[in-house]
């Protein structure tokens, strides 16, 4: 029987925004999404792609007819408000059924539909059945490195004024070839940092890391909502973020880096970049913590 562990709304948003080039969720095994809450409830408004799950006579929840549970890479259980595993409530019930199944932990989301709507309202739909066309073609939001606080995307997100709006983005670091390029096609009222440099191990990030943890950390001080964006969300603006942990949150490189990855896997900072991160560490730390040789980077 799998673990059943609690899920915070921000994982599940970002678990929701995975891309490479579409939606990962048109993935048939990447995400099992259960609503458990009554039928009425769902059909009213629901979680984008969640499924309703059925009981049998006796009131006992029976697995999703289309779905192969045990091979779902993730699978997230939510009822209208459970908070805590030891809760008792239909979330509870359903994460039991799912754990029978699933090879890997179940996930119960923090707060359920109620605290998810309320953070992310515009991931609430009333619609139920997807082709794959619809799944690929489903629009993305930037994923949340700090809940609430700093999001880290690609350019075209942060050209679109909807999800800038969705997000209620304050301030934007525009990491791209050049400040007169598409970094200053950024239209709205947030205030955007345009850092020039390219996507090559041979470019020189670590530069401005002083300057972009300055800008990002007086927003977030504030309580205004920061944006990161280079042109494809995985080398410029991936180094960044974890620069900006380093320094704001006083982590390893390697704690850094693992946190990223958990928010947004398919990233990885070019090896020019990474040597920097590395001087950046004895920069912040006094000491070089982490062995950048090792497999995992």
């Amino acid at each position: 029987m799998a673990e059943i562990v609690m899920f915070e709304p921000f994982e599940l948003f970002n678990l929701l925004n995975q891309s490479s080039r579409v939606s990962r969720l048109a993935e048939i095994n990447f995400l099992c999404l259960i609503d458990a809450r009554e039928t009425q409830d769902y059909r009213i408004s629901h979680i984008t792609t969640a499924q309703n799950i059925k009981t049998d006579s006796e009131g006992s929840f029976l697995l999703p007819d289309a779905v192969e549970v045990d091979s779902m890479q993730h699978v997230v259980v939510y009822d209208s408000n459970t908070s805590t595993l030891e809760e008792e409530g239909r979330a509870a019930e359903c994460a039991q059924a799912l754990a029978k199944a699933s090879q890997y932990p179940v996930h119960m989301v923090r707060g359920g539909f109620q605290r998810f709507s309320a953070l992310y309202p515009f991931l609430r739909t009333e619609k139920i059945l997807y082709t794959i066309t619809e799944l690929e073609n489903l629009k993305t939001y930037p994923v949340e490195i700090i809940a609430g606080l700093l999001y880290m995307g690609d350019q075209n997100q942060g050209l679109d004024s909807s999800i800038l709006r969705d997000l209620k983005i304050s301030a934007v670091v525009s990491i791209s070839l050049s400040d007169t390029a598409e970094s200053r096609s950024i239209k709205g009222n947030q205030t955007v940092l345009n850092i020039p440099v390219a996507d090559s191990a041979a470019s020189d990030l670590y530069s401005s890391f002083e300057r972009i943890c300055s800008f990002i950390g007086s927003h977030i001080n504030m309580g205004s909502r920061v944006l990161i964006v280079s042109r494809r969300a995985r080398s410029r603006c991936s180094a960044v973020t974890v620069a900006f942990l380093m320094h704001h949150l006083k982590y390893t490189l390697e704690d850094a880096w693992k946190y990223m990855l958990k928010c947004k896997p398919n990233v990885r900072p070019n090896t020019g970049f990474l040597q920097q991160l590395s001087d950046w560490e004895l920069h912040t730390a006094g000491t070089k913590v982490t062995d950048i040789s090792g497999p995992r980077f």
